[in-house]
Parts: C-alpha cells; structure tokens; sequence
C-alpha cells in the first residue's frame, strides 16, 4: 500500500496544468488554462484549469477534480494507478506502509505474478526481433499479415521458441521464482510418473507467436499463442489459463490502446480475435477490442460501459461465430447499452476485409453498413423462415425476448414498431407478447421471494385483450408514484452553501452586522432590534454559530468536510483547501473541485471583454454568511414546527407543551425571517 507521505509529495510536486497539457490543448484565460473538453464532442471551450487551485472542471458533462482524478477519468486508472503514473513522471520513489504478513504475502504474490508476465512480454518480444528462430518464424509471420514495424512494437508481439524449456530456464536464471511462471499458467510443472518425488517443467507457449493482453491501465494480464504448424493434435490458439491476476471473462483483448478512442468516438468496435484487432488498429480503427474467443460476458460489457454506451458488433461470418455473438446481444441490451450489428461480405472476416480495401473505404463501410439487432435478426434468419410460419413466429418471438431485455421503455416502445413494420404483424399482438414475457418474469420472480404475483388481468379495461400498463411497463408505477417535480431539499442547499463559503472565504476576516434584542418597546408585544459591528474570520463565525445552534450536518459528504475544515482551524487556525481537494475520499475532493471551479465559471464567458462589470463576492461576504446561517436556522425551524404539528397526544398536559413549543418556534421563525426581509 502506497504511504500518506508518498501520496502527499506527489500533490505537492505533480502540476495539474502540465498533466492535463499531455492530453488537452490549453490556452491561457487570465490566471486560467481552458480547452475542448477531452469527455466530449465540443466546438466551444468548456473545460478550465486552474494552476492557482491545482484543479479541472469540464462545465460540459460536469466532470471535475484534481490531477489524479483527471488520470481516473481520461486514462481509467485506479487511485494507486493513477498516483504510481505520476510518482513515476515525476521520478518520485514510492514508500509502501506496512501491511500484514497475510495482506503483504497477497500483495507480494499478485505483484509477482505482474512481474513475471512483463519479463515473459519483454522475452518474447525480444525472441521476435532479435533471435535467429524468432526472426525467420514469428517475424515472418506477422510481416506476412501486413503488420508494420510500429504495430508489432506498439502491441508488443512476440515469439515462444520452438524449444520445451527455453523460457522457463531462461526465467529461472533471471532470478524468478517457479511458483509465479506456474501459477502464470506460462510453465506447466509435472510430477515425473517414473519417479514421484521429481517434476517435469516445460513451456506451455511452446513455438507460438505471442499477443500479450493488458488490463485497462496496460499491466500484463495473461498472454495469447498462436501455432504457426499443422500439428493437428495442437490447438490453434492458446490462452494463458485463469490465475489470481488473468480471469480471461473479465479482460477485453486490446481495451488498453482502445479506451481513449472508444470515449471519444462513443463506440465500441466488438470483434472476436486478436488479429482482428491489430489488423482495425493499424487501419486507424483504433476504438476496437476483442472478446479473444470467448462468449461475450456481463462484465466484458460493463467494462466497455465505464467508457461507451454504444457496441457494434464485427461478426466473423461463421456459423457458430455469429450464434454465440447473438446470444451477447442480449446480454448487451440488458446492460441499458446500444447494440449495433455488422456483417461483411462474402464471408470475411474484419481481418481480411480491411487487407481488401483503403483506409478510407474500410471506415466507409463500417459507418454505413451497421444495423439495429432487429433489422440484424431478420436478414440472417427470414431466408430459411419466410415460407415456414412456425419458424417466422419464433423468430418474431425470439426479437420481442430481446427488446424485454431493454431497460429504458421509451426504447422498448420505438423497437415493437421497428419489428412489428419489419414482420407485417400488428404492435397490439407484439405488445402481448412483451406483456407475457413480463408475466413470467413476474411469477418467476414472485415463486422465487415466496409471494403470490397479483391477478393481472382483473380490473375493467377497454380492450380485454391489451395488457395492463404495469405489466407492459413495470417502471410505469414507479413514474405514478414519483411526483413530476422534486421538492428541492433546501437542508443540502443551504449546507451546500455553508461549505462553499467556507472553501473559498473561510480564512477571510470580516465586518460582521448581528442583531441585539432590546426586548418590549412602550409596552407592545414586539421587540426591538439594535445593530452591532464586530470583525470575525468567516470560518468561525459559521463554526460558532452552528456550535450554539448544536446543528449537525444531514448530508454525509457535507458532514465530512466541515469536520476537516474545522479540525484545521483548531489545529492551524487555517483552511488549506488542498487538502480536501486532494483527499483520498474522491467524492469529498470531487465536491470540492466542483464548488471551486464554479465560482470561476464566468472566466469561460469573458464577460470583461464584452463590457459586462461582475461584482465581487468578497463586496458582500458578511450578507453571504448571515444569510446563509439564518436560512439553514429557517429551515431548522420549519422542519421542528412541521414534526410538532403531527405530534399525537396521550393527555392535555402534553398537547398544551406541544402548542407552547409551536408558539416559540413559530416566534423564533419570524424573528429570522425579518432579518431575511422574507414574508411569513
């Protein structure tokens, strides 16, 4: 685990402008850098940097943070990820804390394991381009696939020798234990059946061309071979086997050189084999991963879901390809995710075509020749369907299983009318059928959790033969239930508002006016108000306040920060807002870039060129506080009120304590709402 001190020296040393610089074109804004938006397709700058604060904001998608969240967002590193990125280009030496015997050994296994697999990458690469059998065989090969220079270096492919312990020996040699090349699945250790008490070794990959496959953030996971022979016996390709680091249902071949593309162009190539991939990316198809063999899995899908709600599926045009790829359309639907299908002609697969044609007619193809799955479904099966009406029927019934599959009822509704032109067969027939999909779902889900599922089709209705909304759109009783507009939760609004003063004007000293009570004025039931001046930093004027009031923050997140924040005034008596905007908890410094970069948002309009005078803040920072702290009172109040009126009462004694507790709050709210200038 990466110590606090390594993580502190990275913040401290690591310049948000400079990283950011690597991947966005920035231009200076005042004390600012702004740029298009990396997250989204943009004409105009919405995306701010702020070298002062050490923070981003994409006012686009609304995105923000500091400069390790930038690399979660734009690179989808993990925490530690993102903070070794930055040690590393910074040339800082990472401390790791001390951790368990068991969490250390678990640790040191994993990491070993990595560090086998990118010494077994870097030997097979160099086995490829320098050794005599790795030339004439390996290199070959991939020069004979139309393969450049760049391309093998950049997918970093390789070479096994033809030779059954050559890796294994050479490893051993380096330094590197048995038990990690086993457990790799890169040797296979066996015990001798002549003598029990002696292993064999050998290499599993033996005289294969290698295809190293990375996570999302490019560590070595596992490794693909293919045999360049005609061994019959031998399968064509191999795959390293599941280990504590490789689970091959949870890794996409090529995701790592793919990510940045896929987010920028919103879609994801799906095809099946390494080749395929390599072959796209070189044809500059880079936004293209490979399922490497396998059936498409949940998370496979939701690992392109983290960068892209669209998948275009590449088949290979064989028969069982294509059949296991359609039973990952629905597995794809039921992610919420948008599914498109591609077939090429005459039997080829995206590896061959792209050989076919240019650069230009490859993208033109697979920009024009996408369908939806519906339109998909039909053109592969209508041919051996259209004279047999049993199979047409369970070909439109096939379609309606996977638009149940969709979440969003919207899309649902747009897709029976797609099928039900398509097919010639009427949406209320198609509708019944989702219904009676919906149905079974309902008693299968009902029998499960041991309840009985309601009666359907009770109730009068027009059309006895047109199911019920809720059982054609079960999100529909939850929309009943859901008011068209949400009450604003002013509680959160004003705490939001109490920490923002505080983040950015909590260390300033300022000319505070509070109201002193003379109490009864000529006898009258009212009471009079004088002024009084007195200077307080912004910080403890809140603090003192809430202090009396004994008022606790309902929002977690908000709770969190005033805590930090009042914890360093009682240590520093100072805020360091680079604190909070480099905490560990990445929801409080995501909150905390978010109200920062807010309050720079008008640097984007350049409201000074345009002769548009914005006023200072800081010109009325003591009505800011006071009202701020009034009106989190007011709804305090207002909140105690409303739970004194639904109060039931067991004698008089306590309904005359409630009424008087009413009457005194009912008091103080007004007495604040005078201050407010509100009318109550």
């Amino acid at each position: 685990m990466i110590s606090r001190e390594t993580i502190d020296r990275v913040f401290e040393t690591a310049r948000v402008e400079e990283v950011i610089g690597e991947f966005v074109q920035l231009k200076k804004a005042g004390s600012n850098f702004k740029g298009l938006s990396p997250f989204s397709e943009e004409r105009t700058p919405s995306f701010m940097v702020s070298p002062v604060k050490q923070i981003w904001k994409d006012f686009s998608t609304g995105k923000g943070g500091n400069v390790v969240s930038f690399l979660m967002e734009q690179e989808h590193y993990s925490y530690p990820e993102a903070i070794r990125y930055l040690a590393k280009k910074y040339n800082i030496e990472i401390d790791e804390i001390e951790q368990s015997d068991e969490q250390k050994q678990q640790a040191d296994e994993r990491e070993s394991m990595f560090l086998v697999s990118e010494y077994a990458r870097d030997y097979f690469h160099k086995n490829l381009l320098e050794d005599p059998q790795g030339k004439a065989i390996g290199l070959s090969y991939f020069i004979e696939r139309g393969y450049t220079e760049e391309t093998i270096k950049k997918f970093q492919l390789g070479y096994s020798l033809n030779e059954w312990e050559a890796f294994t020996l050479e490893a051993i040699n380096k330094g590197y234990n048995l038990k990690h090349l086993e457990s790799t699945g890169l040797t296979i250790v066996k015990q001798d059946s002549q003598n029990p008490n002696n292993t064999k070794q050998f290499d599993r990959f033996k005289g294969r061309v290698m295809f190293p496959i990375h996570s999302m953030s490019g560590r070595v996971l596992g490794f693909g071979g293919r045999i360049l022979t005609n061994d019959k016996k031998a399968a064509k390709y191999l795959n390293s086997p599941d280990s504590d680091i490789y689970h091959k249902s949870n890794v996409l071949y090529g995701i790592h050189y793919a990510k940045q593309t896929i987010a920028r162009e919103d879609n994801c190539y799906l095809v099946e084999g390494y080749t395929d991939t390599i072959t796209l990316h070189q044809c500059g198809i880079e936004n293209v991963v490979a399922s490497s063999g396998t059936a498409l899995t949940e998370n496979q899908i939701r690992l392109v879901n983290r960068l892209t709600k669209n998948i275009t599926i590449l088949f290979d045009g064989d028969a069982a390809g294509i059949r296991a790829s359609i039973r990952g359309i629905d597995l794809i639907l039921e992610q919420g995710m948008n599914v498109r299908v591609l077939m090429f002609p005459d039997g080829d697969d995206p590896d061959s075509y792209a050989k076919k044609v240019t650069e230009e007619e490859l993208k033109h193809y697979l920009e024009n020749n996408s369908q939806d799955f519906i339109n998909f479904k039909v053109s592969l099966l209508m041919e051996e369907a259209k004279n047999d009406p049993i199979k047409k029927a369970g070909l439109i019934r096939d379609i309606v299983i996977s638009i149940s599959k969709i979440p969003d009822r919207i899309q649902r509704e747009v897709y029976i009318q797609e099928c039900s032109r398509i097919m010639d067969i009427s949406e209320n027939v198609l509708f019944n059928e989702l219904a009676q999909i919906f149905n079974k779902q309902k008693r299968e889900a009902s029998k499960s959790s041991g309840r009985t599922p309601s009666n359907y089709n009770s109730g009068n209705r027009p059309d006895p033969n047109e199911p019920p909304m809720d059982v054609l759109y079960p999100e529909m009783l939850q929309l009943q239930k859901t008011p068209k507009f949400e009450k604003v939760n002013e509680l959160q609004k004003y705490e939001r508002e109490i920490i923002k003063i505080l983040l950015l004007y909590g260390n300033n000293e300022v000319d505070f006016v509070d109201f002193v009570d003379e109490g009864e004025v000529d006898g009258r039931d009212f009471h009079a108000l004088k002024k009084e001046h007195f200077q307080n930093l912004v910080s403890k004027e809140i603090y003192l306040n809430l202090q009396e009031d004994e008022v606790e923050f309902t929002d977690e997140t908000f709770k969190q920060i005033y805590y930090d924040v009042i914890n360093q005034l009682n240590q520093n008596k100072n805020i360091s807002v680079d604190v909070l905007v480099n905490h560990t908890n990445t929801e409080i410094a995501s909150l905390v870039t978010n109200i920062l970069m807010d309050d720079e948002k008008h640097v984007l309009s350049n409201w000074e060129r345009k002769d548009i005078a914005v006023k200072s803040k800081e010109s009325d920072l003591s009505k800011m506080v006071l009202d701020a702290i009034y009106n989190l009172r007011r709804v305090l109040i207002e909140e105690k009120i409303n739970s004194l009126k639904l109060m039931e009462f067991e004698n008089e004694n306590q309904r005359i304590e409630n009424l008087e507790s009413t009457m005194n709050y009912t008091g103080l709210r007004i007495k604040i709402a005078n201050r407010l200038n509100r009318v109550v």
